[in-house]
């Protein structure tokens, strides 16, 4: 799909959409006003010689007219509906661009450092803190293109379905306690706070693979646009009526209220910094958006907007893992059968 030549602002889909618009309702009033001219003059020959009107006016004339007239409108609302699609197909063109570009440059930077420090390794006889210096970073870099990988193989793991399915009842509070335990080294450079962290008050079915990667995508996230000196998240937990709650909050950049909408969209890159540079390969979100989807919870972002940090929510709904098992085992049936 290629930009469309400013000097050839004739081809462009707004303009042709515009036109087609306007050629179809013209047409319509066009008509309507022909048919009454012609009847106004069919009126005054029948009056004139006395005819009997039945033998000039068909009694389905109104209804062909309607017909008509629904008929055209149908063909506008099909051309409106073809328009937003192809905006949509546009739009998602950009996004990939976008993410291809950014992804590749990624993948690329990690690369060349990798092979600068390799060089240096055998052109040079280094001592003994130069190389631990130089390999830490070139774990670093290593860490960076593994980070990358994956979010590429859970991307595809998850919408081809071939997640893991086994579902244990677990308490989402002692599992969030293990996980930032856990990776207690790759947060290292953030404080996570967890608050009102109260064992056993809420269990549900969970595929803890997912719940993890949900974990990971959405710290790593809160990290990454963060330009404060000592970033911080708060995970705080809320049981309110038959709905449990876990919000993210951090101190980072925040999100203006026009990309609140659209942060969890595939491909969707923010922008950073005051030179406004896009960052990230536009997936995690997607993927913490799609995990909670397939676990049946919702997720949404708030913000006070730029440099006021973020919030998101995960709302769990109180199920027994019966009821919960049979409405997942709905849903696979279901897009089972939409996909056949």
């Amino acid at each position: 799909m290629q930009i469309l030549n400013p000097s050839r602002w004739y081809l462009h889909p707004l303009f042709i959409f515009t036109c087609s618009t306007l050629a179809l309702a013209a047409s319509l009033l066009i008509t309507v006003q022909w048919y009454m001219e012609i009847t106004a003059g069919l009126e005054i020959v029948v009056k004139k010689f006395n005819i009997n009107p039945e033998l000039i006016f068909p009694s389905k004339t109104g209804m062909i007219i309607l017909v008509l007239t629904a008929l055209i409108i149908v063909v506008l609302i099909g051309i409106s509906l073809a328009y937003i699609y192809y905006q949509k197909t546009v739009n998602l063109f950009r996004l990939q661009h976008n993410f291809i570009y950014n992804f590749t440059h990624e993948l690329k930077t990690p690369v060349t450092s990798l092979k600068i420090y390799l060089e240096t390794f055998t052109k040079h006889d280094l001592e003994i803190k130069d190389i631990k210096k130089y390999s830490e970073y070139m774990l670093e870099d290593i860490n960076k293109l593994n980070e990358n990988i994956n979010s590429i193989l859970n991307l595809a793991k998850i919408e081809s379905q071939s997640y893991k399915s086994e579902l244990t009842n677990e308490d989402p509070t002692e599992l969030v306690e293990k996980f930032c335990r856990k990776n207690a080294k790759l947060f290292h450079n953030c404080k996570i706070i967890l608050e009102n962290p109260e064992k056993g008050v809420f269990t549900c079915p969970v595929n803890i693979f997912l719940f993890e990667m949900f974990l990971m995508n959405i710290i790593s996230n809160a990290i990454k646009y963060n330009e404060s000196k000592s970033p911080v998240i708060r995970v705080s937990f809320h049981y309110f009526k038959h709905k449990f709650l876990i919000k993210f909050i951090d101190n980072g950049i925040g999100i203006e209220k026009k990309e609140i909408k659209k942060v969890f969209s595939k491909f969707y890159q923010s922008k950073r910094g005051e030179k406004g540079e896009v960052e990230g390969s536009g997936l995690g979100l997607y993927l913490v958006f799609n995990i909670a989807r397939i676990h049946d919870w919702k997720i949404s972002a708030s913000s006070g907007g730029l440099g006021k940090g973020a919030m998101f929510t995960l709302v769990i709904p109180k199920l027994s893992p019966e009821d919960y098992k049979r409405k997942l085992l709905w849903k696979i049936l279901r897009r089972n059968e939409f996909w056949s």
